[in-house]
């Protein structure tokens, strides 16, 4: 039997980006039908309109290809090629117990894993084999705990039925809210979330982080002219230098009194020379909130400050929205379920560390689609030892916790 350590270790190794997770999702859906779980991927599992900021096409196919060569399971790739990742999987309890879904994320994040000596997965030999993407937040981790799950439920059903959702596309709010449509969690009674770190130490569990922030991810695509930036400035429109303009005013952007909000540019690039005046220019940024109506309000806001900059320089820009994701709120039945089954196996129930509720998670597409069904959901704060935050290199978590998560799960999957 692999562990969830095993399963954890496996998948740092091969992390995927959103979307892009035909390796981890194929490995996922080819584990869970060999223990006979039924189990729905591809188109079936999502619905593709609803995806948000799918990578071009030549990405899909090369993060595919690398899959295919990588150990992916070629009996489920198919279905997924083109971004399809989505994986649902249900056993049939052996009785009537409740029905009980659980969300475990599988994308990873574009940041190049530290190489230092200190840093355990590079020490032991478990640090990612592919530059440029890295597990940084503990998705390895949850899909460990639910593969670990998945099989001492296999030997010892419980009494209702159980489904996980394995998402893609969490970072950036694109996967949840692809699956929820599909209305593969209507009828679930219980629906959990777990997520290792979020500042909680190991041992801790925080059975409900409410306080998620609703969140907006937009491209703006600045379109100028170049020119000779010496012989004929007069002749170019300076793309990069409208882009600059935008970034400098959306830090700027008003805040809303009595509420959580944030703005956050990540990323500005564009031109090629210090000679030629920039004709296009690119900018990644956010707005959150902890109000979808007030989140609205600075997305609005964001996106007449871009045009406002395009016009200020002669451009032109094209503004796209590549992530959204709602707020939730948990359910008191589904937080003492938590709280409950977290003291049967030994955790320390606690409040939510108080950082840990500023940050986004699409999982409360899938919450409140369940909640719209008549059943209960919450949104788990597991803790885990961290040897880096969450997002950077040195990102690592104990793996400890993750023994004492799939005991969680497992009691209260069997009530």
């Amino acid at each position: 039997m692999n562990t969830a350590v095993d399963w954890r270790r496996d998948l740092h190794r091969h992390p995927e980006l959103g979307f892009t997770e035909f390796r981890t999702a194929s490995r996922v859906a080819g584990a869970l039908a060999d223990l006979g779980w039924d189990v729905v991927t591809g188109p079936d599992a999502m619905v593709a309109g609803e995806r948000l900021g799918v990578p071009l096409e030549a990405e899909l196919d090369a993060a595919y290809e690398r899959a295919r060569a990588e150990g992916g399971d070629p009996r489920f790739l198919p279905a997924m090629r083109g971004g399809h990742t989505a994986v649902v999987a249900m056993l049939r309890g052996s009785g009537q117990g409740r029905a009980v879904g659980l969300r475990a994320d599988m994308d990873a994040l574009p940041i190049v894993e530290s190489s230092g000596s200190g840093h355990r997965p590079t020490r032991d030999g478990f640090a990612s084999r592919w530059s440029g993407a890295m597990h940084a937040c503990g998705h390895d981790g949850h899909v460990g705990m639910a593969l670990e799950l998945a099989q001492r439920l296999t030997a010892d059903p419980p009494p209702g039925p159980v489904s996980i959702f394995f998402q893609p596309a969490e970072e950036g709010g694109r996967g949840g809210r692809a699956m929820a449509p599909t209305g593969l969690v209507d009828g679930i009674d219980l629906f959990v979330a777990v997520h290792l770190g979020l500042s909680l130490p190991t041992g801790a569990l925080a059975p409900s982080i409410d306080g998620l922030l609703a969140n907006s991810k937009l491209r703006a695509v600045f379109h100028g002219r170049s020119a000779h930036a010496a012989l004929a400035p007069q002749d170019g429109r300076n793309a990069l230098l409208g882009a600059a303009s935008a970034t400098l005013a959306l830090q700027g952007l008003t805040r809303v009194a009595g509420h959580q909000t944030r703005v956050a540019v990540g990323r500005i690039s564009g031109g090629t020379s210090s000679n030629i005046v920039p004709d296009a220019a690119e900018v990644l940024l956010e707005t959150r909130a902890d109000d979808g109506d007030v989140n609205a309000d600075l997305e609005a806001r964001a996106r007449a400050m871009l045009a406002g900059a395009a016009q200020m320089h002669g451009l032109t820009v094209e503004v796209e929205l590549i992530g959204s994701v709602t707020t939730a709120r948990a359910d008191p039945s589904a937080t003492e379920a938590v709280t409950a089954a977290g003291r049967a196996v030994g955790l320390r129930v606690v409040e939510p560390a108080a950082d840990s509720a500023v940050a986004s998670d699409d999982a409360t597409a899938l919450m409140r689609r369940v909640q719209a069904s008549g059943g209960a959901a919450t949104y788990v704060g597991l803790g885990a030892d961290l040897a880096g935050p969450h997002h950077t290199p040195s990102f690592d978590f104990d793996e400890a916790a993750l023994a004492s998560g799939v005991d969680l799960l497992e009691r209260l999957v069997r009530g």
